[in-house]
């Protein structure tokens, strides 16, 4: 079983580079107006569609939950190879659990959170933190 998802996008060539490195995946298709990853790990089907008036999503983001908090700095190392700004959180709690996460931004503006929970909590986000801020310090839809 795999989880399907459709994005369209403005910049069909960026977004390929950025979910190339973010999926550590070549794209199974790829045309002037298409693309398609397939990956095991994690499960995806993840299609792109070019769109020249296509425009992120802001309010919500979007998450890849690994198996060991090796595979977060095995992520955080890809993306920063590929010279992509990012975001760490190391122990972070937010949305009810301690989480180790890097986060990254696709060429339409769509925020892509990879984390492991450390642990479960009773508390939805640390002092001081809201729960899934973005850099510009407003909150995305989110848990």
């Amino acid at each position: 079983m795999k989880t399907h998802l459709n994005l369209t996008t403005c910049d069909l060539e960026a977004s390929v580079a950025f979910y190339r490195t973010l999926l550590n995946s070549e794209p199974a298709k790829h045309y002037a107006d298409y693309a398609l990853f397939l990956t095991e790990n994690p499960g995806l089907e993840l299609a792109l569609s070019f769109d020249p008036h296509a425009k992120g999503s802001e309010d919500v983001h979007y998450g890849i939950a690994v198996d060991t908090p090796d595979l977060v700095d095995e992520a955080i190392e890809r993306l920063k190879g590929a010279s992509l700004p990012v975001d760490i959180e190391t122990a972070q709690t937010c949305c009810y659990a301690n989480q180790n996460k890097v986060w990254a931004t696709d060429p339409d503006g769509r925020r892509w959170e990879t984390y492991y929970v450390i642990a479960e909590t009773e508390t939805r986000n640390d002092e001081n933190m809201t729960c899934c801020q973005n850099p510009q310090g407003e909150v995305a839809s989110c848990c």
